[in-house]
């Protein structure tokens, strides 16, 4: 009977053992990720999702802790010392304020992994040394294939010669400001000119893309999170005045944007996913994870706006584009 008792007994404490043990990270797997974004828009929020989607294709078991800063970069302090202070197993960052966030939150607490996208250039912004070498706890995505603006720039000095192209951005974002420098870099030896306003919040949008209709031929709206907030504000003028508007990323087409040579946002957030997985499943350091460009780029035009902004249609498009519409 004791025997029998003991065995009973023994039994019970190993069951409770092992729920113990599937409490934990180590054994159940289940983690917790803090995810922040500046703001709020189709692309940052196609990166998410595709994040997700990676994970969840793992099989891991998460717990997200979503925080957007609502545009405001001072919001994001508060969101990554949160992250650090509930001790997060990683932290995934979706732009660059939140990258750079995140990376300075983390400061004394490298043991957190960080891994972004959404970033136009690391390095540049100070977020990775370089690309093959991205640092003791962060790697990721950029959004930003180095032949695209590039692309961008030639197909408006091919198809909108002597343009004056007007540049809307917020020079408070390094992205933003490498992404403007390459721009002028690119249009050197073309036909075109650039007029430039600059803005400080997504407020002040619509009032400097007005002041520069009688300015410019074409707006180019590069990838700055304040204006393509806003971005509805641009497209109203560039309809109203028919201007053709370039911008650059595909989902500002379902805003309504004329032309892009993009990429998927989807698809950068589910490799980062990838990354992610590879760092909590399989063990893997950020260090031995190089930071990587986005795969490819393709041209995308939205017939609809092209039409509402007095593009005359080219049939080469017809054989080199994938179409999007405005959405509904």
């Amino acid at each position: 009977m004791k025997r029998g008792l003991q065995l009973i007994v023994l039994a019970i404490i190993s069951l409770v053992v092992l729920a113990a043990c599937g409490t934990t990270n180590g054994s159940s797997d289940t983690f917790k990720i803090g995810a922040s974004q500046i703001v709020e828009h189709p692309s940052l929020d196609r990166a998410y999702e595709g994040f997700q989607a990676a994970l969840e294709e793992a099989g891991l078991e998460v717990e997200y802790d979503y925080q957007s800063a609502q545009g405001d970069p001072n919001n994001l302090k508060p969101i990554s010392d949160g992250f650090v202070a509930d001790d997060v197993d990683l932290i995934f960052a979706n732009s660059t304020p939140a990258a750079l966030s995140a990376l300075e939150a983390t400061k004394d607490a490298r043991d957190i992994p960080i891994v972004f996208t959404s970033v136009t250039d690391a390095v540049a912004s100070e977020i990775v040394k370089a690309m093959d070498e991205p640092g003791e706890n962060i790697t990721g995505v950029t959004d930003l294939h180095p032949d695209a603006i590039q692309e961008t720039v030639n197909f408006i000095d091919q198809y909108f010669p002597n343009s004056s192209v007007g540049l809307i951005y917020n020079a408070g974002e390094s992205n933003s400001v490498t992404q403007i420098e390459a721009v002028r870099a690119a249009g050197e030896g073309t036909s075109l000119s650039f007029v430039e306003r600059t803005v400080a919040n997504s407020n002040e949008v619509q009032q400097a893309a007005t002041s520069l209709v009688s300015e410019v031929d074409v707006f180019y709206i590069v990838t700055d999170n304040t204006v393509v907030s806003a971005l509805d504000s641009v497209v109203a003028v560039a309809n109203e005045q028919d201007i053709p508007l370039v911008v650059g990323e595909p989902d500002s087409l379902e805003k309504g944007g004329f032309v892009t040579f993009g990429i998927d946002y989807y698809t950068i957030g589910y490799r980062t996913g990838e990354m992610a997985v590879e760092i909590l499943k399989d063990g893997k350091s950020t260090k031995d994870i190089p930071v990587e460009y986005p795969p490819e780029i393709q041209l995308f035009i939205n017939k609809g706006a092209a039409e509402e902004q007095g593009v005359e249609w080219n049939t080469e498009w017809d054989e080199t584009a994938q179409f999007k519409e405005t959405a509904q």
